[in-house]
């Protein structure tokens, strides 16, 4: 799709306000954040702490934000940060993030303090959008000062935290749509020429280029493989525009990029990207890969800790 097939803006030209007000007024809600989302985070403050760490306020739309910690938080402990619904519309991410609450989190106590947040951008859950209502891509917005109050929610959340966040894993997926929509918007917003990619069919991760661990990711694809498919690399050995460095692996530089897992000084990150218009894979195994990726990170997060631990001594 050329970029002057988008049905907003004009080929050459960055959008206005007026635009962004057109484009915001083609997004309808299609499902519902309290129902699918904070209805289960409430079913889970029998176990957890829960905290409403902000709110989003869109004129008529107003959105509580959750974040879910182990009970009993101890400050001794590392903390290990799982982030989903970043971008909205990626719907393994949150509910991977819930599952990963509703029933694996009990080996953890006491070894490691967690902080999860299933869902940062409801707005965007409920639109199955990628961007937040000012048009802005809040996975791009980590920043000082960020134009997306998604993100300067999260910042904020994890401030005095994120020199003890040991392991963060954020929670993704790549679609059919990123081609059919979602980039192509992207160049139109920007005036910008859409150059056409390929979507990756299978999961893959994200490392960070300023401070790569390739065992860490290879630890994380080597789990969810068991689960479901590790997308390949393309005829140029690479993954959207990225060299694969290992199987199922590419890097970003994630603190210059603005990405959520660059929000902390974690030693240990990653962002997952699940497939879930493969014909190879079901929503339960989207689910279930994500949930695999979390405790698979933090396993490995908790093992090298301690062997660090015992060397230093």
């Amino acid at each position: 799709m050329p970029d002057s097939a988008y049905p907003i803006g004009t080929p050459g030209q960055a959008w206005s306000d007026s635009e962004k007000a057109r484009w915001r007024a083609r997004q309808t809600r299609m499902r519902s954040y309290a129902d699918e989302v904070q209805r289960v985070i409430e079913g889970l403050r029998a176990r957890f702490d829960v905290e409403q760490y902000g709110e989003l306020d869109y004129a008529s739309d107003r959105y509580p934000l959750f974040a879910v910690r182990s009970r009993g938080w101890d400050d001794a402990l590392p903390i290990a940060l799982v982030t989903g619904g970043v971008h909205g519309y990626e719907t393994s991410g949150v509910h991977g993030a819930l599952q990963f609450l509703e029933s694996r989190t009990a080996k953890y106590a006491g070894r490691i303090n967690l902080l999860v947040v299933p869902c940062v951008s409801p707005w965007g859950y409920e639109r199955i959008q990628r961007w937040n209502v000012a048009a802005i891509d809040p996975n791009r917005s980590f920043r000082e000062n960020s134009p997306a109050q998604e993100s300067a929610a999260l910042i904020r959340l994890v401030a005095h935290v994120r020199d003890r966040v040991l392991v963060h894993i954020d929670l993704h997926e790549t679609t059919d749509s990123d081609e059919g929509e979602f980039r192509p918007a992207l160049a139109a917003r920007d005036g910008k020429i859409f150059e056409p990619g390929i979507v990756p069919d299978g999961f893959y991760l994200v490392d960070d280029s300023e401070k790569p661990q390739p065992a860490f990711q290879d630890a994380v694809i080597a789990a969810v493989a068991k689960v479901t498919h590790i997308a390949p690399a393309d005829e140029k050995g690479e993954i959207i525009g990225s060299t694969v460095v290992a199987p199922g692996v590419i890097r970003y530089a994630l603190k210059h990029l603005g990405l959520c897992t660059g929000v902390t000084d974690a030693r240990y990150t990653t962002t997952t990207e699940v497939y879930p218009d493969s014909p190879r894979a079901t929503p339960e195994q989207c689910n279930a890969a994500q949930v695999a990726a979390v405790c698979a990170a933090i396993d490995f997060a908790l093992k090298h800790s301690q062997i660090n631990a015992v060397e230093a001594d």
